[in-house]
């Protein structure tokens, strides 16, 4: 299995595997930090869930901002140079955070790191549709998948031993590995913005942004858009909704809880690559609809069942789901974008992460609050289902379009691909 792995990841440039080796670094720097936010903001400033929940709201906020201000300057002035500032800068902030004693000066950091600091955001997700061809773009998604994944099963494990000796020291662990991913970066990956004819006027800085008009004007790409925003809407109950459901209902404990989700990432490390390279070859609206169906059944049943295996068993039923879901969702999103414009489209497709997580929490928790907890997990299976019908009408209106994308390259480029990683 694992010489098989090794010989299919030997298919990819160079450039690429350094790309998810220092989005790795990076990333378990944000999951060392990440999962202990909460308890430090409430232990360091004697505030309550309320003011964190601003907070989580006001990175929300800048991160939908920032990604589009990045994703247009990346198509400006390039991928590499907006992922370099997106990290020094995050470093610098995050150490700044650290040593803030007064909760206004924090949320002054917060909304200065969540829109400043995702200015890199959509210019790595463009650099991976830059660096590959279309047939490869689904594995290299999933192949980023994993990372995060991986990333996300190691740092907090090592968050909580850097917390014995101080938060302070989170703070500075992910300002390195921010750091680091920036000197890796610069060093060995080059400029992957696509090169514009010699007869092609260079845009301006305005007229860069202008062109947000024509993203919105793809009427088909903003159907995609919303669709795949509501099954979002359902995804997100997993990391808010879902930890409060299982212990004030069914007394289900927190360290139980952490044990599903270390096997939700532990399933995407080792079965993600294997999943997406079998469901690459298919239509991906198809594909997103058939994932969406997983979602459904896992999500709904936390609305039914109450024994303890069940619950697992549901979290591994919605990771399948987003084993399949997510990767095709980016490359579809990429697919949709010509490659001038390539970041405004991946900033635009992050609005379907970032606009959920402006309201979703709180709308779901007044559905468990004031019309039952249960409810909660009949209206995802619900949204799951809206989503489910909204991908397969898709596929009518994007089946043309895709298939001019998925055109074989050039056997030429094949060779160069091949010959440049050996």
């Amino acid at each position: 299995m694992f010489t098989k792995i090794k010989s299919t990841y030997k298919e990819y440039p160079a450039a690429f595997k350094v790309l998810i080796l220092a989005t790795f670094i990076d990333r378990l720097g944000n999951f060392l930090l990440f999962p202990f936010f909460a308890l430090y903001i409430t232990e360091r400033f004697g505030v309550g869930m309320v003011e964190v929940g601003f907070l989580f709201t006001i990175f929300a906020a800048g991160n939908l901002f920032g990604s589009t201000i990045g994703g247009a300057l990346a198509d400006k002035y390039g991928r590499r140079a907006m992922t370099l500032f997106g990290l020094v800068v995050s470093g610098i902030g995050n150490i700044s955070m650290g040593l803030a004693n007064n909760l206004t000066v924090f949320y002054s950091l917060a909304i200065f790191l969540g829109l400043i600091g995702n200015f890199g955001g959509p210019a790595r997700q463009a650099m991976v549709a830059d660096l590959l061809p279309p047939e490869q773009r689904a594995e290299g998604y999933g192949i980023l998948r994993i990372a995060l994944n991986l990333a996300a099963t190691i740092g907090p494990s090592l968050g909580g031993l850097l917390v014995a000796y101080s938060y302070m020291t989170l703070f500075i662990a992910d300002a390195i590995t921010s750091i680091i991913t920036a000197i890796i970066v610069y060093t060995v990956i080059p400029e992957t913005k696509p090169q514009k004819r010699d007869d092609e006027p260079e845009d301006s800085v305005m007229k860069t942004f202008i062109g947000y008009k024509e993203v919105l004007k793809d009427w088909v790409f903003v159907l995609f858009l919303l669709v795949s925003a509501v099954i979002v809407l359902v995804y997100m109950n997993m990391n808010s909704i879902l930890s409060v459901f299982l212990r004030d209902v069914h007394g289900f404990p927190a360290q139980g809880f952490g044990l599903m989700l270390s096997m939700n990432a532990i399933m995407v490390v080792f079965f993600q690559f294997w999943i997406t390279r079998r469901i690459s070859k298919y239509a991906p609206m198809k594909v997103m609809a058939f994932g969406a169906i997983f979602l459904l059944i896992g999500f709904g049943m936390y609305g039914f069942v109450s024994e303890v295996y069940m619950f697992f068993i549901a979290m591994a039923i919605i990771t399948i789901g987003e084993m399949i879901v997510f990767p095709v969702g980016q490359v579809a999103a990429a697919s949709f974008a010509p490659e001038d414009k390539r970041g405004r489209y991946m900033a635009v497709y992050g609005f379907q992460w970032a606009i959920p997580n402006l309201f979703g929490v709180l709308v779901m928790g007044l559905v468990m609050e004031y019309i039952g907890p249960n409810w909660v997990w009949y209206l995802a299976a619900i949204l799951s289902l809206i989503s489910i019908i909204g991908f397969w009408l898709l596929h009518g209106v994007t089946k043309k379009r895709f298939s001019k994308e998925e055109e074989p390259i050039k056997e030429e480029f094949l060779e160069y691909s091949i010959s440049s990683i050996e």
